[in-house]
Formats: structure tokens, C-alpha cells, sequence
């Protein structure tokens, strides 16, 4: 936020440049003496009203002998007023030939404004009607000149006005917004000014109602229209715009032109109030802080959803769900991502991350789901999303932007749920570890609704999945994700990632002779005793293997206090209720933690890890020797596709 501007008077000698500082600051002309330069005045925010900023003027002296101090304040300036005089042709000539390439040849790029003084001595006449003719061949020359005013510090007259030209060519800029050779607005411009469009289109009509249009007014000047300004405002637009204007309503291009309208007229604080707003800044980008407010998440909690942000994504939801089917489908979704990047989620492999329709258009529990994981695992890309889908662009209890952190709920910390026994949370995340094809991806696509794969591929990237899940009469949405061999070892070595987890889920695959040796290897590799785990038997429709481990797994999850692995067959739908047991587990955790509650004793990790080295050391013997061919083992199923 520009805080302090620096206005830098340069022209020719004698034009009054002095004379116009000393005329704004007593409010009178005072008669300085020839070759005066004025040391710098700091003017306060109170003295100009509507423009919140300390304006500093520094007054030049065009002599050679101070050529260094004038070029010095060229470069510190943020806006250079050329000063001329209206009964001195030669000063007016200089402003093109010499003034603005001389300010270019400095390498600087600020605003110009051109000042015409002395106005009370054209011969009794206050107004140049041909002004504009003078100046239009210069602004078409030189980009950087903003506007021209006329004024005279000894009536005085409009010697404020300089001052305010000034500060706006500073604040409000036209070189982002306008064309001033094509009079036409810039790309950037349009962009933004096309994005407010859609935003404040509630309905979605491609039309800006009356309602719209002072939710509009409303949100960025704090004050309706009344219904004559409305009219007025349309007329304008319909008489220059034929397509503006239809049913009454304003269109896309008739809110463009509006704007151009004020820009033409001057009026360019009006269309950077709407860009600001909107969270533009100079570069008519979104702002850093308009994606990305200040919002501090504590070590041991997470973020969810809070019911405003869970009301915003309905709404929207069912606003781009035009054929009202209760799904969007992939035109549906690119028009819901217009006002954004895209589609956040594209990397991820959406739409198979959770629940759509056959076709694959996404449900609003899918929809709702899938924004709920975003928001437990990446809450910065929920906050920009929500400014960039604009949450919500007006209240209805307020004119004021809601901030898009209230749509975000802190949960309370971990440990202190965990001493509860309750988890009080609505998103929980849950790690699915195991031996390649024991399963782990078709507990994830069973989850989110998809079909399984007909032909086994090992995972080699992360994948996630998430889905809701009845509780207790009401809602939590549960999270699953899997590594694959390329990540687990770097998650389960990584502390900071393992406290994450709300509980970790060991899959093996029941007719695998060798599967449950991995997990129980993975338990003890990674010290995993502190966190709350489930196992799960996968494969229950084939025949049941005896696992090449010291202790069957039943009696290793005995000897954990842990219930028997859940035995589930994805390929018949037999899932005996697991995802419910899941969330169960991560709302009670403490019934879930290897050895209950308190710590193992030092008896029961000796034995457990005891058995891990027997039952890996043979597993290992096995594949060995099935490697080298000294003899064939007897598998009790083929293992091929995933079950």
C-alpha cells in the first residue's frame, strides 16, 4: 500500500513553479522573489481529503548548476508535474522537445502530469478550448503523460486540483487500465474487470440485474444506487454500447465500456476502487495477501472447513449445476474455474480422488469432499480459491468483503483430544501401508466409488482418495493415502509427516504367505507403536495362506491389544463395514494404540520384535530360494490382479 508520494515540479525558469507550491500551502498568491527554489513540503493526509497518503512536493530549478539535483529528484519521484506558462509558447513547445525526453533519457517510469499556469493572463479568459488539441499529439507521443490541467497560482485557481491530478496519476493510474493511443482498455484490464463480472453474476445469467449491480455498488463504494442513477447509468451505456444493455440488464460488454466511460472521463479512481476490491493491485494480478491472509495453524491442530465455507461451496455448487442433475460435469467445472487458474486438483488424478457419477461428473459429496481434504492437507490452495471464487463477494449482513478466513475452522489440538478419548474433528487422515499387491489401491478406489483394476501396477506415485462416512448421525470425511515403494520410507521417517496420520491402516494380502512379514517388519523399522492402527486382511475370497511370520496375525494384533485384522475382498464388496471402523478408530484413538493406552512394556516390543527378524529372515529364505531354484514352494494362490 502506497503510504507517501513524491510530486517533483520541473519546467522552464519563470514558469511558477514556486509560485504554485507557495500559492497551495497559504492559500493565497505571495510574490517570491526571481530564481526562488522552495525547500521540500511534506503535505499530511488530513489536508487531502479521500487520498490517505503524506504528499511530499519538491520544487527544481532548470539552471545548469543544479542539474544534479534536479535529476536526483527525477529519479526519487513517483509522479514529475511539468510546469509551463500559458503567455510562454517557448515553455509549452519545451514540454515534448526537451522536459519529456529528458525524463525518459533518466530511465525513469512514473506518471506526468502537464500543468498549464498563468491562466489569468489569456486575456480575461479562463478556459483554452482548444486544450485538448494541444495535448492529444503528446499523450499519443509519450504513454507516460497522464493529464493536463490549467491553473493560476496568483488568482489562485485550481492549484489544489494540480496537487490532487498528482496524487491520482499515483494512485490511480491510467497506464495499466487504458490505451491511450487506442483508446481501448488494456488485456489485464479486461481480465479483470470481465472475472468482477462473473463474480458479481450470482445467477449466473450473463446479465448484471439492478440487485447485482448495487451488490456491486455496495461492496466497493458503500452505497446503493438509487433507481434514477441505475437508469442513468444505462442510458449512457445503451447509447454508445448497443449490445450493453439487454432485458435491462447489464452485459459483460456493457460493464467493459461503463468502465471505460469513467476511465475516458476521468474518473479512474472509480475503476481502481472495483480492481482493489476485488484484491488487484498495480499489476492488476491478485494480491499476495487478497490469496494468502495472515493465517497461523498451530503444530499440533488442523484446518477444516467451517460451516460458512461448507455454505459457500454448496452454493456454488449448485449455481453451476445448471441442468440440476446434482453433478458437473467437466463443462460445468470449466465454468466454475473461470474466475480461477483452473481446476486444482488436475496433478492429483482427478476425478478418480473421489465420488462421481459413472460418467465421472462429480457429486456434491464428492465435491464437498474433495474440498474438505484440500483444506486438511494443502489449506493454502483452499484460502486462494476461495478469493478466487469469490467468497463471498458481498454479505448479507455487511457491505464489507467477508474475509476468506472465516470460512477455515482451527481444530483443537491433537493431544488434547487424544487425553479426551474423543476426537472432536470432521476430517481425518488415514496412511494405508503394505507389501505391493496386497491391496492398498483397491481399498482406496473401493472408497471413492471406483471400479477395481483388472490388471495389477504397482503405485509409484502418492495417491489419495477421500469420501464422507456416516457417525454417529452425522458426517466425517475420512481421507486415505497411499505411498507406494517410492515414498513410504521417506513418510515414515519423516516425523512431522507420521503425526499427521490419525491412524495407520496395515494391509496384507491374506492368500500371500509372505505379505504380513512386510508389515510387521514396517512396524518395527519405523518404531510405529504411538499411533493408532488398524489391520486389514485383503483377497478374503480366496483361500487363507498360512503367513511365513512367527506369530499368525491374529495373535500378533492380540498381543498389540488390537483387534484381528478386518478380512475384506474388494472384488466381492465384502468390506465388512471398514471404513466405518476407520473413522470409529480415529474418533476413539486410544482404543486403537498398540499396547492400549500406556506404553508397550519392554517384554511385549522384545517378543514382537523378536519375531519380526524370524518371520523376515524367512521370508527372505524363501524368495532366495525360489531365486537360486533349489526348490518350489507351495503358494496357496496366484496373486495376480489386485483384490
Amino acid at each position: 500500500m502506497i503510504r507517501d508520494i513524491r510530486v517533483c515540479l520541473v519546467g522552464d525558469e519563470g514558469v511558477g513553479k514556486s509560485s504554485l507550491i507557495s500559492s497551495l500551502i497559504k492559500e493565497a498568491f505571495v510574490k517570491l522573489h526571481p530564481r526562488t527554489t522552495l525547500p521540500e513540503v511534506t503535505i499530511p493526509p488530513s489536508v487531502t481529503p479521500g487520498h490517505d497518503v503524506t504528499t511530499l512536493i519538491i520544487d527544481t530549478s532548470p539552471r545548469p548548476e543544479d542539474r544534479s539535483h534536479l535529476e536526483n529528484e527525477i529519479r526519487k519521484a513517483h509522479v514529475v508535474a511539468i510546469v509551463y506558462a500559458i503567455d510562454n509558447p517557448n515553455s509549452f513547445d519545451r514540454v515534448p522537445t526537451y522536459w519529456l525526453p529528458t525524463i525518459r533519457s533518466l530511465g525513469v517510469n512514473v506518471p506526468v502530469i502537464l500543468v498549464g499556469n498563468k491562466i489569468d493572463l489569456r486575456a480575461g479568459v479562463a478556459t483554452n478550448q482548444a486544450l485538448m488539441d494541444e495535448i492529444v499529439p503528446i499523450m499519443q507521443e509519450f504513454k507516460e503523460v497522464e493529464t493536463c490541467v490549467e491553473c493560476s497560482a496568483k488568482i489562485p485557481m485550481n492549484v489544489s486540483e494540480v496537487f490532487y491530478f498528482a496524487q491520482n496519476a499515483v494512485l490511480h493510474p491510467t497506464a495499466p487500465l487504458y490505451d491511450t493511443r487506442e483508446h481501448t482498455l488494456k488485456p489485464a484490464c479486461v481480465s479483470a474487470l470481465s472475472r468482477i463480472f462473473k463474480l458479481c453474476d450470482v445467477n449466473k445469467d450473463g446479465l448484471l440485474d439492478d440487485n447485482e449491480l448495487n451488490d456491486f455498488q455496495r461492496v466497493c463504494f458503500s452505497r446503493p444506487l438509487q433507481s434514477h442513477e441505475l437508469a442513468g447509468i444505462k442510458q449512457v451505456i445503451a447509447a454508445e454500447e448497443e449490445s450493453g444493455v439487454v432485458n435491462g440488464g447489464l452485459t459483460e460488454q456493457g460493464f467493459l465500456y461503463l468502465h471505460t466511460h469513467f476511465i475516458q472521463k476521468g474518473r479512474l479512481e472509480t475503476t481502481w476502487k472495483a480492481l482493489r476490491t476485488f484484491g488487484y493491485g498495480e499489476d492488476l494480478t491478485l494480491r499476495e495477501d487478497f490469496l494468502h491472509p495472515r493465517f497461523d495453524i498451530p503444530s499440533d491442530c488442523t484446518v477444516e472447513l467451517s460451516p460458512k465455507g461448507y455454505q459457500f461451496f454448496t452454493d456454488i455448487f449448485e449455481t453451476f449445476d445448471k441442468d440440476r442433475d446434482g453433478a458437473l460435469k467437466a463443462e460445468e467445472l470449466d465454468e466454475l474455474f473461470s474466475t480461477s487458474p483452473g481446476n486444482p486438483w488436475v496433478s492429483l488424478g482427478f476425478p478418480e480422488t473421489t465420488i462421481t457419477t459413472e460418467s465421472g461428473a462429480i457429486t456434491l459429496q464428492g465435491w464437498l469432499a474433495q474440498w474438505s481434504m484440500t483444506t486438511l492437507l494443502e489449506p493454502r490452495i483452499t484460502l486462494a480459491y476461495l478469493a478466487y471464487l469469490g467468497y463471498p463477494h458481498s454479505s448479507t449482513t455487511s457491505d464489507q468483503l467477508l474475509p476468506s478466513t472465516s470460512a477455515l475452522d482451527i481444530t483443537r489440538p491433537r493431544k488434547q483430544d487424544r487425553k479426551k478419548g474423543t476426537v472432536s474433528r470432521n476430517v481425518f487422515l488415514a496412511y494405508v501401508l503394505g507389501a505391493a499387491g496386497s491391496g492398498k489401491t483397491a481399498i482406496l478406489r473401493s472408497f471413492a466409488g471406483k471400479k477395481l483394476e483388472e490388471k495389477f501396477e504397482p503405485t509409484m506415485k502418492v495417491k489419495t482418495v477421500v469420501n464422507s462416512v456416516e457417525s454417529g448421525g452425522g458426517e466425517k470425511y475420512l481421507v486415505l493415502q497411499e505411498f507406494g515403494s517410492n515414498y513410504e520410507s521417506e513418510v515414515l521417517r519423516n516425523s512431522k509427516k507420521l503425526a499427521l496420520a490419525d491412524l495407520v491402516i496395515f494391509v496384507y494380502d491374506s492368500s500371500d504367505t509372505n505379505s504380513f512379514s512386510y508389515i510387521s517388519n514396517l512396524r518395527q523399522q519405523y518404531r510405529l507403536d504411538d499411533i493408532p492402527s488398524l489391520f486389514v486382511a485383503t483377497k478374503s475370497d480366496l483361500d487363507l495362506a498360512q503367513q511365513r511370520h512367527e506369530v499368525q496375525p491374529d495373535t500378533y494384533c492380540r498381543k498389540l491389544s488390537l483387534q484381528v485384522p478386518v478380512a475384506v475382498s474388494m472384488k466381492t464388496g465384502q468390506t465388512a463395514d471398514l471404513f466405518q471402523t476407520i473413522t470409529r478408530i480415529a474418533i476413539h484413538p486410544l482404543s486403537s494404540i498398540p499396547g492400549g493406552p500406556d506404553k508397550p512394556s519392554n517384554r511385549l516390543t522384545y517378543v514382537l520384535y523378536t519375531a519380526a527378524i524370524v518371520g523376515g529372515a524367512a521370508a527372505a529364505a524363501v524368495v532366495l530360494w525360489r531365486n537360486l531354484g533349489l526348490g518350489r514352494p507351495t503358494w496357496t494362490s496366484g496373486g495376480g490382479a489386485l483384490r
